[in-house]
């Protein structure tokens, strides 16, 4: 019997992800919005009832899409704030596991760009938990760091929140490269380097002021 009921949880498993993986292609070129419920269903070869056995709706859908696309990132963001070394290495490490995770993942990154502002509310809602999940992250490393001795709780969450912002635009502009020349991507990620140094360097005088 639990042999049973293991194989069809597997089963139902397998049939999420593909109802997943079939929305994230069709998103390659439309907005969520836009996706019909019969078109997911369609690519998988599974009747549109068998939809709501996984999920109440495309917006439903699109909410799982935005855990399996920035859930998974939250041990990268880690691995980012807490990486040895000074300021300049940091930023650099931080950039190339960018640049990283937009080749394995265009379709993820594409989607989040897309539908970070789009038009379905508890998508944009999901994003932005993300995000805050992230930018509170960032400031938990960031108090631990020395720099940041005598800055208060709303200044470090602001900057964090610089930093954060700057991953996301640094990850839609190497998406915009994604089939462009090794040195056109050099280029982006100079330029997001420089960027996140400029914050870097604000940070350090931010008391001075």
């Amino acid at each position: 019997m639990s042999h049973t009921l293991g194989l069809r949880q597997a089963q139902k498993q397998k049939t999420r992800q593909a109802l997943l993986d079939a929305a994230l292609g069709l998103l390659e070129d439309q907005s969520l919005s836009s996706l019909g419920l019969r078109e997911v269903t369609r690519a998988v070869g599974v009747a549109p009832t068998a939809f709501y056995r996984h999920f109440r709706s495309t917006a439903d859908l699109g909410v799982a899409l935005v855990e399996e696309a920035l859930g998974s990132l939250h041990p990268m963001i880690r691995t980012i704030v807490s990486s040895a070394g000074d300021s300049d290495q940091r930023i650099e490490r931080a950039v190339e596991l960018i640049d990283r995770h937009v080749q394995t993942h265009p379709a993820h990154v594409r989607f989040i760009a897309r539908e970070r502002h789009g038009g379905v509310q508890s998508v944009r809602e999901a994003i932005q938990g993300q995000l805050a999940r992230f930018a509170e992250e960032v400031t938990d490393a960031l108090a631990k760091d020395p720099v940041s001795e005598g800055w208060d709780d709303e200044d470090l969450l602001m900057l964090a929140n610089l930093y954060v912002d700057q991953m996301l635009i640094t990850a839609s502009l190497f998406l915009d490269v994604l089939e462009a020349p090794e040195e056109q991507r050099h280029r982006v990620a100079q330029a997001a380097t420089r960027r996140m140094r400029l914050i870097s360097i604000g940070r350090e005088h931010w008391l001075e002021g």
